[in-house]
């Protein structure tokens, strides 16, 4: 046990003097350093590290060894550095690096946006995954659990056999992923959720509409129908009205951005307003047969009082009145 300490300390010693001289050398045992990034709606997310192999340099087979005696259980003192019990780095070399662009959950608690070490305490049962805020030390030979900014636990599964280790996103959907460090024939999985992301994209939006993005009405109509989508009475109102009336000639009346801003106003209560501005939609220039075709099908996409039934009932009606108008008016011609 102490032989490996010592070696291992050497190779720290041997890469942290390439890095004093100034000089690019190859990554020491072959160990390829590798960033995965994954965006989760809006957030970024990336793990940067180094890929240690199942089969040394030297071509031994480390197959059923990796667990428990190259990665040793529990804390570790590993001979060198500040560290007496130490986790293990993660990788190998360098420290591995978990960076996000925002505030996050992961496996059920909160992450501040920014960078951090990822270490782990590895057992045959339950893992530690530990985010150091110190990210730029040298592995773990410098940990100090005081600079620890979230501790997890980790339940290691059985998996594909993988020759590299590798950190991949096993899941990936709008507001959550999994990340896992697979290496021999385990994985160790990290569920990272996004708890805000909504209010997240409502916030990029409004910065994006106040740069060259808010100079045409269609990118407002399209923040407006995002807001509705979500619920948002406050932005979608804002965005409806400036895609509909916005000043300098940003501001276009269309059947769409009308009927967006009918929609809004629904949503926040207008009815009257609502009622009004879908009128002025169903008699503009703009509206279409197919328009108006397919409003009176659906019934519209504003939210109204009364359930389905009674939306589409009134879509109808106004869709037949305005076809009859139509009609009248070629039948004088």
């Amino acid at each position: 046990m102490g032989k490996r300490f010592l070696a291992t300390a050497a190779v720290a010693l041997g890469a942290l003097g390439a890095f004093a001289q100034g000089i690019t050398l190859p990554p020491s045992g072959g160990n390829q350093r590798q960033t995965v990034i994954q965006q989760i709606g809006p957030v970024k997310v990336s793990v940067d590290y180094s890929s240690p192999h199942v089969h040394s340099p030297q071509g031994e087979d480390r197959s059923g060894k990796i667990w428990g005696t190259l990665v040793p259980y529990g804390l570790t003192n590993l001979g060198f550095g500040t560290c007496k019990e130490c986790p293990w780095r993660g990788g190998a070399n360098e420290n591995t690096v978990f960076t996000t662009s925002h505030d996050i959950v992961v496996q059920g608690q909160k992450l501040p946006a920014g960078s951090y070490a990822l270490f782990y305490i590895v057992d045959p049962n339950e893992w530690t995954a530990i985010f150091s805020k110190n990210h730029t030390s040298w592995g773990s030979f410098f940990y100090d659990p005081a600079e620890d900014m979230l501790r997890v636990k980790v339940k290691p599964e059985k998996s594909e056999y993988r020759e590299v280790l590798t950190y991949d996103f096993t899941e990936r959907k709008n507001d959550k992923a999994t990340l896992a460090m697979k290496w021999d024939e385990l994985s160790a999985p990290l569920e990272i959720t996004v708890p805000n992301a909504t209010d997240l994209y409502i916030a990029e939006i409004g910065k994006e509409l106040r740069s060259s993005p808010g100079f045409t009405y269609e990118n407002w109509m399209q923040a407006a129908q995002y807001a509705i989508q979500q619920k948002r009475a406050a932005e979608a109102m804002q965005w409806a009205e400036a895609a509909a009336h916005a000043p300098q000639g940003i501001g276009h009346e269309t059947f769409t951005t009308l009927m967006t801003l009918a929609t809004a106003q629904e949503l926040a209560g207008k009815t009257a307003e609502a009622a009004a501005n879908r009128e002025k939609a169903l008699n503009h220039p703009t509206a279409t047969p197919a328009d108006i075709h397919q409003f009176g099908r659906s019934g519209g996409a504003e939210v109204r009082e009364g359930g389905p039934g009674a939306s589409a009932g009134r879509g109808e009606q106004e869709a037949s009145r305005r076809s009859d108008r139509e009609a009248g008016s070629r039948a004088g011609h």
